[in-house]
Formats: structure tokens, C-alpha cells, sequence
């Protein structure tokens, strides 16, 4: 069993930065692949990043390639999201995920966190 947090949403203009960290209860977090979703109102929830379990692999839905970051701090137990140049299409409640391998498929990941709120105004 896995439970999530996330934090650092919050309200930007566009052209700033956020970093999102999602923190992680137990001893396992290193056997688990992480990932990063988000769902903006109305529609559905998407893949944002991916990183593998052992930092060696990470993957990027097109739209935020060359702006957002996902890394992890295994021996935190927190996996982040630093988000740069952000427009308003990027506003949506954020989601970190984990799964028993790296997928960019949400039915792929078994423990989800509450969400935070990210907002950039134009």
C-alpha cells in the first residue's frame, strides 16, 4: 500500500514556474514507477510524465516537452514535477501516480494522490 500527497499547486501567470512534489508513506517507493496526470475541468484526465524506478527512464506527453521535469528523491520518498513556462492550458488538477512499472497508461497505475490545483492566468 502506497498514499500520496501532493503539494505546491498554486496560481501563476503565464511564463512562470511551479514545482508539484508528491510524497509517498512506506518503505517501498523505490519498487515503484511514478507518474504525473492531470485533468483540466471538463475534460478527460491525461498523462503529464513518467519516470522509471531507478531514475533511468522518463517520458513527456508532447505538449510539455522542453517545459516540465519529472525527477525523484528515492531516499525522500517524493517524486516532483517542475513545471516552467507555463501557459493557461496547462491549468488542471494535478495528479501523481504509482505503478509496478513505467507506463504512460493510467489504468496501468494502482495508487493515485488527491490532486492539487494548478491555475495560470494569462
Amino acid at each position: 500500500q502506497v498514499q500520496l500527497v501532493e503539494s505546491g499547486g498554486g496560481l501563476v501567470q503565464a511564463g512562470g514556474s511551479l514545482r508539484l512534489s508528491c510524497a509517498a508513506s512506506g518503505r517501498t517507493f523505490s519498487r515503484y514507477a511514478m507518474g504525473w496526470f492531470r485533468q483540466a475541468p471538463g475534460k478527460d484526465r491525461e498523462f503529464v510524465a513518467a519516470i522509471s524506478r531507478n531514475i533511468a527512464n522518463t517520458y513527456y506527453r508532447d505538449s510539455v516537452k522542453g517545459r516540465f521535469t519529472i525527477s525523484r528523491d528515492n531516499a525522500k520518498n517524493t517524486v516532483y514535477l517542475q513545471m516552467n513556462s507555463l501557459k493557461p492550458e496547462d491549468t488542471a488538477v494535478y495528479y501523481c501516480a504509482a505503478a509496478s512499472a513505467t507506463s504512460t497508461v493510467q489504468v496501468d497505475y494502482d495508487y493515485w494522490g488527491q490532486g492539487t490545483q494548478v491555475t495560470v492566468s494569462s
